[in-house]
């Protein structure tokens, strides 16, 4: 019995793997016994897609008559990303009501002078697989479509209705203010406080100017902003001389033709003319504090809520996207990495950054350390958020200026490399990504007049050294800090003794003593 069990596993395994002799075509004949590696014969050569040289990868871009510049990237594939970007943002209302950038954000893609209703221009982007989407910042508005690069003509021509020629009728504007006050109402009641902390890091920052202007619309605003405020800012800084048109996945002959069709000589619906007021102030960091008491205690209800937590960040001027320094920046930002106190870890994940290693292994009760780069044309902001309970906020604080000062000591080469080897995995995941790379042609189109490609980028990363790092560490301690607290303030240090902080070579806070507690 178990001589035939021991037969009838071996013939199954013949069967299984296969020897030459015994494996066999359906008609009879023996498989010929060939490895993987050689090439089988009787089949043609493949033939595989490749690119020649850098120049098929390089960005082109045109300028037309009117200052407008039109840039593409080839990139294989049925769709195409295609976007206007324009130099206009919340840093440009000085002279403005705050919050014009945030109503045009929510007003795209609405009724024009073509199109009767939004549901109009979805039904046309339909008809050839498109969506659609306009995001502002503090110093660009984009206006982007993504579709069958089939319909680029159609798409060219609605975005230039979009941008050009928007009704913005007394009903769209009214919808609009609703949809501003339920959304500052949920920015102020979601439990993730970090984008209402940016905002707060700028205001300090860059007190009263550019950056540091809000970019959500201030809720005394919402009632003053009417179509002819909007057409009044939109004559100034919606121009063609301010303006990108960006494509992904197009010929670039293709773009320039729907261009020049849709985009040169076009009278825009504000009616043309010399803009009368164009806002160049450079942006002027102030350093302080922007603290704003609230309770935190009930964010989050339910089965299992987020405990009170008192929100801290500190940031430092760092430097302009423009600037050399900004790589050493970037390396030190990812050398700091960090985020929450609870993380599904494995490599990749940042968990041997130093806000993961020096503070949340080490101190159970932070719940979150994450470190921010913010950078524009001329100026930048390197922060570190950070949340404890309110008991715990004054050395939640040391903790965080510790970190700072450590930033200009030594850094160690396996650190470094390791910092370099994320950045450089992370700006090629995402440049994997069509609209990444829409964008990322747009703003660079948009701040230089050309592009850097990426293995571009990944040599300048290669070529940080530590002395880099530590020389733009220390050149930014020099500055005063901005600082945003929000939450429980009760133990929050004084504003001069974090700025002693920071200055110290250990980072930590002066000893203050009570006659009561």
């Amino acid at each position: 019995m178990a001589a035939s069990i021991a037969r009838s596993r071996a013939w199954s395994g013949i069967r299984r793997f296969g020897i030459p002799g015994y494996r066999r075509y359906s008609s009879g004949g023996s498989y010929p016994s060939i490895p993987l590696s050689s090439p089988l014969p009787g089949i043609p050569k493949p033939v595989f897609a490749r690119v020649d040289g850098q120049e098929k990868f390089e960005t082109k871009v045109t300028t037309l008559e009117n200052g407008l510049r039109v840039a593409s990237q080839n990139k294989f594939g049925q769709f195409c990303t295609v976007g206007i970007l324009i130099n206009s943002g919340s840093r440009h209302e000085t002279k403005y009501l705050s919050g014009i950038s945030h109503f045009l954000e929510k007003l795209a893609f609405s009724s024009t002078a073509q199109f009767g209703s939004k549901d109009e221009i979805l039904l046309t982007l339909e008809k050839h697989g498109g969506i659609c989407d306009c995001q502002t910042s503090r110093d660009t508005t984009m206006y982007a479509v993504s579709a069958d690069a089939k319909g680029l003509d159609t798409v060219v021509s609605l975005l230039a209705e979009v941008v050009l020629h928007p009704r913005l009728s007394d009903e769209e504007i009214e919808m609009t203010q609703m949809a501003i006050r339920f959304e500052l109402e949920d920015l102020n009641m979601r439990p993730d406080p970090e984008p209402l902390l940016t905002e707060m890091i700028h205001a300090a920052a860059f007190r009263g100017n550019t950056v540091g202007l809000p970019r959500f619309c201030p809720s005394e605003n919402i009632e003053k902003i009417n179509q002819k405020t909007l057409h009044n800012y939109m004559h100034n800084y919606y121009t063609p001389d301010r303006m990108v048109l960006a494509g992904v996945g197009i010929e670039h002959d293709q773009l320039l033709e729907c261009a020049k069709k849709y985009l040169l000589g076009v009278e825009p619906v504000w009616a043309s003319g010399n803009p009368k007021v164009i806002d160049k102030s450079i942006s002027q960091y102030t350093g302080g504090i922007v603290k704003v008491e609230k309770d935190m205690s009930d964010v989050s209800l339910g089965p299992t809520p987020i405990p009170e937590l008192t929100h801290i960040m500190i940031g430092l001027e760092s430097c302009s996207f423009l600037e050399d320094d900004f790589i050493p920046f970037a390396v030190l930002n990812m050398m700091m990495g960090g985020g929450g106190s609870f993380s599904a870890g494995g490599p990749g994940k940042g968990m041997f950054t130093r806000l993961y290693l020096n503070v949340l292994n080490r101190h159970h009760w932070m719940y979150n350390a994450t470190s921010y780069h913010h950078s524009y044309e001329d100026t930048g902001l390197l922060c570190i958020h950070a949340s404890a309970d309110p008991r715990q906020v004054r050395d939640m604080v040391e903790i965080i200026t510790r970190e700072f000062t450590l930033m200009a000591g030594s850094v160690g080469e396996v650190e470094l490399n390791r910092a370099k080897t994320q950045l450089k995995s992370m700006l090629m995941m995402n440049l994997e990504s069509r609209p990444v790379i829409f964008e990322d042609v747009g703003r660079q189109v948009l701040a230089t007049g050309a592009r850097k490609l990426p293995y571009e980028l990944c040599n300048l990363i290669d070529n940080v050294k530590a002395s880099d790092v530590k020389r733009v560490a220390t050149k930014m301690l020099r500055n005063k800090p901005a600082v945003a607290a929000l939450g429980d303030l009760t133990e929050l240090p004084d504003y001069d003794h974090i700025q002693a902080a920071l200055s110290s070579k250990d980072g930590r806070l002066p000893r203050s003593y009570r006659l009561f507690r």
